[in-house]
């Protein structure tokens, strides 16, 4: 952190998430709102600043006073680790502002206590936590701890789960800035402990839903995905069942909806490449796809998530009831987030997977309402969650789809704007195009360029001879190297 960032932070004034002093002279006053974010939204306590004038002044730092700091800090119960910043002032030497980030996303609702006594926020003052909520609290502990997803299994190792995967997430998170950068240096089994899916070394069932390889992945870890010939169950033009965690089944599902669903493609401004844009909003079918993974009955290991494309409409179905108390019309309303699992659902937020929370559904109907096409609808049945999507280019009448192919299994259109699936041979050599293009592109994002499974695209890349990936995670990228265009056969 540097001065520049220090005034950039202190410019918001004191908020619910940012409390400045004058010095440590009131370290107790502020570490009571230190415990005040951890219970509430997180936030900034920053030594060294006047509140009234915002001026950065510093102070003076000696040992005994990172003591002081280090003590007070162990008095926040449960112990929480974090970092404390001090940067110096440049104009005068041995003075620093000293800044303690509380990040919400690292920390649960425990609730935590400052010498012995509870604390929250109400806009930028600190209370004292009422008793009732204090309570509630506790019994949200409680609850967290009987779930399915909160329970560790010494039978998952840390080599079972995919790296990529984590670092994908991680990436991705820094990016939006829900994750501390400093993740990117932190070691995986550091990161997993960070994001509470692990405890003292034994992973949870979350880390398994989340990370796992394909090749560990237990019995419900499915996507079932088919394409029907024209209305009805009867035959079916594509059957597929997928294997793995959470990302590598929506990596999955998503390559099958650009496989199945017609695409128009078009050049936008200031884009150089053709946009592709699916007759069911893509923003929409991920939202859904999402929620669904994130939202299921993974404990029982008949459970499943399965994707269903007719020509007339496409179905999602998870396995999963409303939560107690929430009706059909109240997810058609604005509503709080009542998670089936809430562990994997935050982790999915810190990298963006899952924009906002308990507006999934607002989401989704707000996308297909931008394309003018039909909002999704939504029933339980038979112990299930359906969210069904309408394919507004079906024409009943004639049985075809209008502006594309026969029942839509092409995935193309009449005038030919949308290129068909590269054989094996040309794929190879438009793989290396488009590295050198994007050095970091992602084999997930070539899978839905190029129309194939990320299987497939991982099997290619290992076969090329001038194609290898330098670095890891967040830093790595991909590189072309010998002959122009060399190609192993």
């Amino acid at each position: 952190m540097t001065l520049n960032d220090i005034q950039t932070l202190i410019n918001k004034d004191e908020t619910r998430e940012l409390e400045l002093k004058k010095t440590t002279g009131e370290l107790k006053d502020g570490m009571r709102s230190a415990c005040a974010f951890l219970n509430t939204a997180g936030g900034w306590l920053v030594f060294g600043i006047a509140p009234a004038t915002l001026q950065i002044i510093g102070q003076q730092v000696t040992d005994n006073t990172r003591r002081e700091i280090a003590l007070e800090l162990t008095k926040i119960e449960p112990i929480v680790s974090l970092e404390v910043e001090y940067v110096e002032l440049d104009d005068k030497p041995d003075f620093f502002v000293i800044a303690i980030h509380f990040d919400k996303s690292l920390f649960r609702e425990e609730p935590y206590v400052y010498d012995g006594r509870p604390y929250y926020r109400v806009e930028s003052t600190t209370k004292i936590m009422p008793q009732t909520m204090y309570q509630d609290l506790l019994r949200k502990k409680d609850s967290r701890r009987k779930l399915w997803e909160e329970e560790q299994n010494p039978d998952i190792l840390l080599e079972y789960l995919d790296e990529d995967s984590i670092w994908r997430l991680v990436r991705s998170g820094v990016e939006a800035g829900r994750i501390p950068e400093r993740m990117m240096h932190k070691e995986l089994s550091e990161i997993l402990k960070s994001m509470h899916l692990s405890v003292d070394g034994v992973m949870k069932n979350a880390a398994s839903a989340l990370f796992v390889k394909p090749e560990y992945a237990p019995v419900q870890f499915q996507l079932r995905m088919a394409r029907f010939a024209r209305t009805t169950k009867r035959e079916f033009i594509d059957n597929r069942l997928a294997s793995g965690n959470i990302f590598h089944l929506y990596d999955e599902g998503m390559a099958f909806f650009f496989k199945h669903l017609n695409v128009s493609g078009s050049f936008v401004d200031g884009q150089p490449e053709r946009v592709e844009i699916l007759t069911i909003p893509y923003k929409a079918l991920r939202e859904c796809l999402l929620n669904a993974l994130a939202h299921r009955i993974y404990r029982q290991s008949n459970s499943f998530v399965s994707i269903a494309i007719y020509d007339d409409r496409v179905e999602i179905v998870n396995s999963g009831l409303l939560p107690d108390g929430l009706s059909l019309d109240d997810l058609m309303k604005p509503h709080s987030s009542h998670a089936q699992n809430p562990l994997i659902a935050q982790v999915m937020y810190y990298g963006k997977y899952l924009e906002t929370w308990g507006r999934g559904i607002e989401l989704m109907q707000e996308q297909c309402e931008l394309a003018n096409t039909p909002v999704p609808q939504f029933s339980v049945e038979g112990g299930c969650f359906h969210v069904t999507f309408l394919r507004p280019i079906y024409d009943e009448k004639k049985d075809v789809l209008q502006g594309g192919t026969q029942g839509g299994t092409q995935g193309g259109t009449q005038d030919g704007t949308q290129e068909k699936s590269l054989p094996d041979k040309e794929l190879d050599v438009w793989i290396v195009e488009q590295i050198k293009k994007n050095p970091k592109i992602t084999t997930e994002e070539l899978a839905v360029k190029s129309q194939k499974g990320v299987r497939t695209i991982k099997r290619h890349i290992s076969m090329l001879g001038n194609v290898r990936f330098i670095g890891s995670g967040y830093s790595g990228h991909w590189e072309v190297y010998g002959k122009e265009n060399q190609i192993n056969t």
